[in-house]
């Protein structure tokens, strides 16, 4: 079959390609229903990635976050209709050791590799995992950035030590919204304290126990543990304050991304003997357990459906673009895209 795939060709242009597809493979046929635009697809919408890697990665499709429906599955492991997550990591192999999103090997779509801006999306079936049928399928749309907090929270679980009476949350984004919401509900016994800078954004996050404004902090506040979701120019800040803020023998979950090197005070790293550890990006045990969080606390999605910025219904490539501009100008929340392509 002949497959339509819309990629960016240069900053701010997208053209229709055409890929002939066999039905008869392995693959899981997709369709596509819901999409949710990330900070990464703009930074290549906008030509901001780097001239290097803009020549190298283009033409491409955008979008790694998104849902949609079976329209069919030679293996059998879904019924036609049936609503799922598409997971963008793509493993090559396997290891004992390092998880298939940290392997060099693994492929990532809208990274290098065609994403989900298509009209069918061909994976294995072992990239799908299953979304309640009742589910809210715009807030279902950037589940992958939601399973990117849940990924994080599973490597401190077992690395962080149990005294757990205080998280710190640094960064009032989106990301810092879900790991706050995340970090509350897995550990409702504990005081949950979101550090920001904005006092519009600062008010969504009505779940936590306290919100900080970052230059207004006490000096005797004290954390066990920490997880940094600020990013950009902001990390280095965020850094220097829950080193400044984190007990003895902290754990510091590091999420936000920067272009460029920070400076860490190693110093006080050292003196207070913790424990730094960098996260990026999921897997499929991670989508499996977002999913069964989602089903064991359904009011999680209410919440999530607060990030919800603006949705946008694309039948076009001309819409396609108005999604993206109007997204670079959205001051809160995710754009959806529903898409009729």
């Amino acid at each position: 079959m002949i497959n339509q795939v819309y990629q960016l060709v240069s900053p701010r242009q997208f053209e229709v390609t055409y890929k002939d597809k066999s039905i008869m493979s392995d693959k899981v046929i997709v369709r596509p229903t819901h999409l949710s635009i990330c900070a990464a697809d703009q930074r290549y919408y906008t030509g901001t990635r780097g001239k290097k890697a803009m020549r190298e990665k283009l033409p491409m499709s955008l979008i790694h976050e998104g849902v949609g429906e079976v329209v069919f599955d030679p293996t059998n492991t879904y019924e036609n209709g049936t609503k799922v997550v598409m997971v963008p990591n793509i493993q090559t192999e396997d290891d004992d050791i390092i998880a298939e999103n940290y392997l060099r090997s693994s492929k990532f779509r809208s990274s290098g590799y065609d994403g989900f801006m298509q009209d069918y999306v061909f994976l294995t079936a072992d990239r799908l995992v299953e979304l309640p049928k009742d589910i809210n399928m715009n807030v279902a749309a950037f589940t992958e950035l939601v399973t990117i907090a849940v990924h994080a929270l599973s490597r401190l679980e077992p690395k962080a030590h149990i005294r757990r009476e205080k998280f710190g949350v640094w960064g009032d984004g989106n990301l810092g919204f879900i790991t706050s919401l995340f970090v509350k509900k897995l550990y409702p016994e504990s005081e949950v304290i979101l550090f920001g800078k904005t006092d519009y954004k600062m008010n969504h996050f009505s779940f936590v126990d306290k919100a900080i404004k970052i230059d207004e902090i006490p000096e005797d506040l004290t954390i066990d543990h920490a997880i940094e979701c600020a990013g950009g120019k902001g990390s280095q800040y965020a850094v220097d304050q829950i080193i400044d803020h984190i007990n003895p023998e902290g754990f510091v979950s590091l999420l936000g991304v920067s272009e460029y090197p920070i400076e860490v005070n190693t110093r006080m790293v050292l003196e207070k003997g913790l424990t730094l550890q960098g996260s990026s990006r999921s897997g499929v045990k991670d989508f499996q357990r977002t999913i069964d969080i989602y089903k064991e606390h359904p009011e999680i999605v209410e919440y999530l459906s607060t990030l919800i910025g603006e949705i946008h219904e694309v039948s076009n490539l001309g819409e396609v673009i108005e999604a993206f501009e109007n997204d670079l100008t959205s001051s809160w929340g995710k754009t959806v895209i529903d898409w009729k392509m």
